[in-house]
């Protein structure tokens, strides 16, 4: 397919995970794209920036940097984030501060830079990487989850801001995907293959979800082809917000 053929997109924490996969992609269907990530070293034909979204002047510095690169900016991919386990009293008010700081306002930080020039596109889309966990109640992600529904209400947001301005938002749930993220968190398990088993039960397909399969959601919501959808949460999560399956006997 060539439907981004002239578009240009920026992807955050495009380096690695769904965002190299969401990247790698809209670049293998005709778009430019520039991934935005701490360490963006990525391969041809991506093209990196360095870029802090928890940093207001990074961000900036870098969607300049990338609009002037391009041309313009078309798409921007939300997809930078970080993660963080416990229930309610597991963590401290800082890290509650750091990880609000980069789930949530770091896209309102990469947004507002990039709206210039989206308001000058003719297919202007802007797709956040959301999660399961804003719609369904997950055991010992009370800090995570909380970032994930404030993604999934700024979308929702953002897209009635914006859509008389020809800009769609939309965003994708992804269930638990076999990313380089969740391998570190296996990784550190006292039983990591008990663990792996345990992520893989909790979703009715019985297995992760790849980030080649988030990627694909990213592109139908970004593509232009997908022109009327705005204002929508697609969930790639084996199945897991909607289906009640009964357990194996």
């Amino acid at each position: 397919m060539t439907d981004f053929a002239g578009l240009r997109a920026v992807v955050t924490g495009g380096a690695s995970g769904i965002g190299l996969a969401a990247a790698s992609l809209l670049a293998s269907r005709g778009a430019q794209v520039v991934v935005f990530d701490l360490k963006p070293d990525v391969p041809e034909p991506l093209s990196g920036i360095a870029a802090d979204v928890s940093d207001d002047n990074s961000v900036r510095d870098a969607v300049a940097a990338a609009a002037l690169q391009l041309g313009g900016i078309d798409i921007v991919v939300n997809n930078a984030g970080i993660g963080a386990q416990g229930n309610v009293t597991a963590n401290d008010d800082d890290e509650w501060h750091r990880v609000l700081d980069v789930n949530v306002v770091g896209i309102a930080r990469v947004t507002r830079a990039a709206l210039p020039h989206l308001r000058k596109s003719d297919a202007a889309a802007i797709v956040n990487t959301c999660s399961i966990a804003a719609t369904a109640g997950l055991p010992n992600r009370a800090l995570y989850s909380a970032s994930k529904g404030a993604v999934l209400a700024l979308t929702m947001a953002m897209a009635a801001d914006h859509v008389r301005e020809g800009i769609r938002v939309n965003c994708v749930n992804p269930g638990t995907a076999d990313t380089p993220w969740v391998g570190r968190l296996l990784d550190v398990a006292a039983d990591p293959a008990a663990e792996r088993a345990a992520l893989e039960a909790r979703q009715p397909m019985g297995r992760l979800v790849s980030a080649d399969e988030v990627a694909q959601a990213i592109a139908y919501l970004a593509s232009p082809l997908s022109g009327s959808t705005t204002g929508t949460a697609v969930a790639v999560d084996g199945g897991m917000q909607n289906l009640r399956i009964p357990a194996a006997r």
